[in-house]
């Protein structure tokens, strides 16, 4: 099909299980701008998610009946503002967090987190929050093999506001299961549950979530172990920038190959800003896109920020597959609200 000038693949069908095998075809055929798409996806809907698809074949270059997508509603052609888009954002406000006090809880004084809960017996903590689009809208810039997922920086940034309301600055180590999809049209129910002091003044940690229904069951999404103390090590020396002896990496077009691997970052992701390389080694300069619309206020090291100082190892690597960082050891956290960082 590549051969004869085909540039898009669809997969018809309830859930794409091919996407993956024909992206490694594409690559491996050296073809440019081969589209591979889906129609449905498992959890997303059935029109919604068809009609999203739709859009993505017509981007792509597929040639799209719209008379007759649009036939049953009559719709009127209306005419674009003939000056440039001005790339602002309209987000709906999320839905203020109630007064936890009131129900005896104290606050989290987190964006992510609403409240947190003391539990007497163990000496632990449980801190609980709600993700979705609507109340944390920079999330749907971060999509990894057609789904939109909370990004694994983000598990780190809820943990170590979690090691701060018990005193352990340093998240000793931290392991990943079950990835955290975000749905388009719920939200869903977090909680960071912190236990009790254990050996040498540490203590074991874990996130789970729940979706919108009350009879969804709790998945385990991280677990790990917090340690006393302050900060995992001094932090490295890039007094000199760019550091002696690199290379300046082109990654002009960085995001458009991550893209064709299933990484589809949108604005708010997209914040690698130049790299260098050094033997084996990487440098990053990265920062919140001005015009993304992301606020830092009230986070760590806000997980869009964080991201983007791994993505110049996925750039780096052209060959390497779909993958999410799936362990941290010795985090710590140095300063907070940073929009800009170097790696």
């Amino acid at each position: 099909l590549i051969a004869q000038g085909c540039r898009a693949l669809i997969e018809m069908g309830p859930h794409p299980v091919l996407a993956v095998a024909m992206t490694e075809t594409v690559e491996a055929s050296g073809a440019d701008a081969v589209a591979v798409l889906g129609s449905l996806r498992r959890d997303e809907g059935d029109w919604p998610r068809f009609v999203t698809s739709l859009a993505e074949a017509h981007v792509a270059g597929v040639t799209v009946d719209w008379a007759a997508v649009f036939a049953p509603w009559r719709p009127q052609r209306v005419q674009l503002p003939t000056y440039a888009f001005q790339h602002q954002r309209y987000w709906l406000s999320g839905t203020p967090v109630g007064n936890v006090a009131s129900a005896g809880l104290d606050g989290a004084g987190h964006p992510l987190l609403g409240a947190v809960v003391a539990q007497p017996e163990s000496g632990g903590v449980v801190l609980t929050g709600r993700l979705s689009v609507v109340e944390q809208p920079w999330l749907t810039d971060h999509v990894v093999g057609g789904v939109v997922l909370f990004p694994g920086t983000g598990f780190v940034e809820l943990v170590i506001r979690a090691g701060d309301e018990v005193g352990c600055g340093v998240i000793e180590e931290l392991t990943l299961g079950a990835p955290l999809v975000v749905p388009d049209h719920d939200q869903v129910r977090i909680q960071v549950v912190v236990g009790g002091v254990g050996e040498f003044g540490g203590r074991p940690v874990s996130v789970y979530s729940r979706g919108g229904e009350a009879e969804s069951d709790w998945v385990l999404h991280a677990e790990g172990r917090l340690g006393a103390g302050g900060v995992a090590g001094p932090a490295a020396d890039l007094s000199v920038w760019p550091p002696e002896g690199t290379v300046s990496v082109d990654i002009s077009d960085g995001y458009e190959r991550l893209a064709r691997r299933g990484y589809v970052y949108g604005r708010a992701f997209r914040g690698l800003r130049s790299m260098w390389r050094r033997g084996e080694e990487l440098f990053a300069e990265v920062g919140v896109p001005e015009d993304a619309g992301v606020d830092l206020s009230g986070f760590g090291l806000h997980p869009v920020v964080f991201d983007a100082a791994l993505h110049a190892v996925a750039v780096a690597v052209d060959d390497m597959e779909i993958s999410v960082p799936f362990a941290w050891e010795q985090v710590s956290l140095h300063a907070a609200g940073a929009g800009a960082v170097r790696a």
